[in-house]
């Protein structure tokens, strides 16, 4: 004999089963199948209704169990919902506007066609009202560059694996140089796009502080001019590609640089908010409110944070 919690997933994962492949489940007639109360299976259903309610929060598709009098049983039903609740948009929006990442003339398009697939006039007024007072005061960057299509292009060419050209304006001097790159990867912080890419044809030797620097150079998209996509190809074995997600990990504040990981002692107010600005952080202790932390970062970036902290941070090595 089946030890009993052993029996009840088995019974639930066939009424699922069942309700999967589009069946009518009897409540009746699933508790002689098994030999249970019929008040058994309806807490079996509860259960099953609350996996999906879950897996509707994660996926967005709608799946409920409902009881169809007609067939004289439960069915599932699922529908997609597509339409952005107004707490949805509100959010979305305000992030964006946040952002300050596009000029007026690319940004307010988008917020108004996000405003329109909400899901009632009501709210999609609501939402409008809400956002309206932060739209009037939005303050463009300096740059007042539209970034959209140079995005796409540049995403583009990464997908496909081809070369670009570039010419693009250093920040100390104001120097234009030519570039021609193997683009790997788009970033956002901090107001800005970034773009990073590998650079060919060129003297590591003399263009940079390590030579041997096995990542990518980073380049702020405002910066980049006449961009364009080459027919050649590059290849990168599967081994050796770029990894975004883990590269962004590391280099939080968009500077050049060694791979170094920095062990620090932190006596503020709210360790989340160091732990949250730096993803690679570990505490390894704490001892009367302090923390000793340690991070993997890219380049000198982490210095003039660390610097900005004032008296909260004190660097103990890296």
């Amino acid at each position: 004999m089946k030890p009993e919690s052993d029996a009840k997933t088995e019974r639930i994962l066939s009424i699922y089963s069942r309700l999967k492949e589009g069946r009518v489940i009897s409540r009746a007639q699933v508790s002689t199948e098994y030999g249970v109360n019929p008040r058994t299976i309806q807490r079996d259903i509860s259960d099953i209704q609350n996996f999906l309610q879950n897996q509707n929060n994660e996926t967005g598709e709608v799946q409920e169990i409902i009881y169809d009098r007609e067939a004289g049983g439960y069915r599932l039903q699922t529908k997609i919902d597509n339409q952005l609740k107004p707490q949805e948009l509100l959010a979305v929006c305000k992030v964006l506007l946040e952002s300050r990442s596009l000029v007026r003339e690319e940004l307010f398009p988008i917020i108004h066609k996000l405003s329109n697939v909400c899901c009632d006039d009501e709210e999609q007024k609501l939402v409008r009202e809400y956002l309206s007072n932060e739209m009037h005061h939005y303050i463009e960057l300096h740059h007042g560059k539209k970034l959209l299509d140079t995005i796409w292009t540049l995403e583009r060419a990464i997908r496909e694996h081809r070369y670009i050209h570039v010419s693009y304006k250093k920040l100390k001097n104001q120097e234009q140089v030519e570039r021609k790159l193997k683009p790997v990867g788009i970033m956002f912080s901090e107001f800005y796009f970034y773009l990073t890419a590998f650079i060919e044809d060129i003297d590591r030797e003399k263009a940079f502080e390590n030579p041997d620097d096995p990542f990518p150079t980073i380049y702020r998209l405002d910066r980049l001019e006449n961009v364009e996509t080459l027919e050649e190809r590059f290849f990168i074995p599967y081994r050796d590609r770029f990894e975004e997600g883990e590269f962004r990990k590391r280099v939080q504040f968009m500077y050049g640089g060694r791979l170094q990981r920095v062990k620090f002692q932190y006596s503020g107010p709210d360790i989340d908010a160091i732990l949250d600005r730096l993803p690679t952080a570990e505490i390894l202790s704490v001892k009367d409110g302090v923390y000793t932390v340690t991070a993997e970062t890219f380049g000198k970036g982490i210095e003039m944070w660390m610097r900005s902290q004032g008296e909260y941070i004190k660097r103990i090595s890296g």
